[in-house]
């Protein structure tokens, strides 16, 4: 169950193209989201002069080291996963942000690598649980077991001990035992005999269902579904990259390697990486965009079409995303184009929709795009 990660590497120091991009476009006073004002400190976006001069706010170059260790994740994971750099950066998104991912695809796409080269690049520790009907919440979680030599119990750590944990085939579980994962994900704690005990810092949960196979599944509780920040497909590779798939994972394996994970060079640490999910938090939200999002919301939960929109938790998800979106382009403010950037796979899993819209096959994605033409910026 336990995969060990590879041996530490220095992270390369060359800035990244992209990060170099984000710091230009900030000095000429760009922008590509519609009718946000410029990037430079004068957009109405940005925080204020005096804002800026406080300790609360991300400084620019923190951004840009957020972005040039995000981007080299990503270019890592995508030499083992090939052709998926969307739904790689969908990861590094939801990592940056403090969240959690749920993959549901058919089998054999690539959710399980993608959780593994994840943890590699990162140099986590990494721990999968399978999960079948007769898993226990205890197998997650941990027990308390009597130890006879010193006559007393010892407190036995779960699978949920570790820094990215893959639930593989999340939807097999009983709800018991899917439950056993709800504080684990919302408090970074697990409570036993009543003990509470801290997990590790970072913690990442990478959920996977297979939609498929539905026969002997629990589907997810919505109380559940709601604490995945994003929820993401991996689909079929496009021809080049399969053929270059089958090229790596087929041909012959380097010496002192097993797989081809061995192959993945750590990219930062998780020290790192849980210093950056701090930082995060610090880029600036104008009030002016945390006022968009709350209309967004409420628009969700007044259309004629949903029958549960938006909760207050996905309000806060879409936020920490835009956030960690802003900083993986090395900015210090939040832009209305990172809102509608993200919204997609923090929203979507999150709608239900009233039984005339499911029966007419309405996608929850296709309400998405129409909260987002009908609600104004400002």
């Amino acid at each position: 169950m336990d995969d060990r990660p590879v041996p530490s590497q220095t992270l390369d120091q060359e800035p990244r193209p992209r990060a170099r991009r984000a710091d230009r476009s900030r000095e000429n006073g760009t922008d590509a989201a519609e009718g946000a004002g410029p990037v430079g400190p004068e957009g109405p976006d940005a925080p204020s002069g005096r804002e800026r001069r406080g300790n609360d706010h991300l400084t620019e170059q923190e951004a840009i080291v957020i972005a040039e260790e995000s981007g080299a994740v990503i270019d890592e994971i995508s030499t083992v996963v090939e052709g998926k750099h969307s739904v790689i950066g969908t990861a590094v998104l939801v990592l940056l942000s403090g969240g959690h991912l749920l993959i549901e695809d058919i089998p054999g796409v690539g959710k399980t690598m993608l959780a593994k080269s994840l943890a590699a690049a990162l140099g986590a520790k990494r721990l999968r649980i399978q999960f079948t009907p007769d898993l226990l919440p205890t197998d997650v979680t941990g027990a308390s077991v009597f130890n006879q030599a010193t006559a007393q119990f010892e407190f036995r750590p779960g699978a949920v001990f570790t820094q990215v944990l893959l639930a593989d085939e999340i939807n097999r579980a009983s709800p018991k035992t899917q439950s056993a994962l709800l504080e684990a994900m919302e408090e970074r704690q697990v409570s036993v005999d009543g003990i509470t005990h801290q997990l590790e810092d970072p913690f990442m949960v990478v959920a996977t269902a297979n939609p498929v196979e539905m026969e002997g599944t629990y589907r997810l509780p919505e109380a559940q579904r709601d604490r995945f920040l994003a929820q993401t497909t991996m689909g079929y590779p496009v021809g080049s990259a399969e053929v270059r798939m089958l090229a790596a994972q087929a041909g012959p394996v380097r010496d002192g390697e097993r797989d081809v994970l061995d192959a993945i060079v750590e990219r930062t640490t998780p020290q790192r990486i849980a210093q950056h999910v701090r930082d995060v938090r610090r880029v600036y939200a104008s009030p002016r965009l945390l006022e968009y999002v709350v209309r967004l919301a409420a628009a969700t939960r007044h259309h004629d079409q949903v029958a549960l929109g938006a909760s207050p938790r996905a309000a806060v998800h879409l936020v920490r995303a835009a956030k960690a979106n802003a900083a993986m382009q090395g900015r210090i403010h939040v832009l209305p184009e990172d809102v509608r950037s993200v919204i997609m796979p923090v929203w979507r899993h999150r709608l239900h929709l009233t039984p005339q819209a499911l029966s007419r096959g309405t996608d929850p994605g296709d309400l998405i795009e129409q909260v987002l033409a009908s609600t104004p910026l400002t």
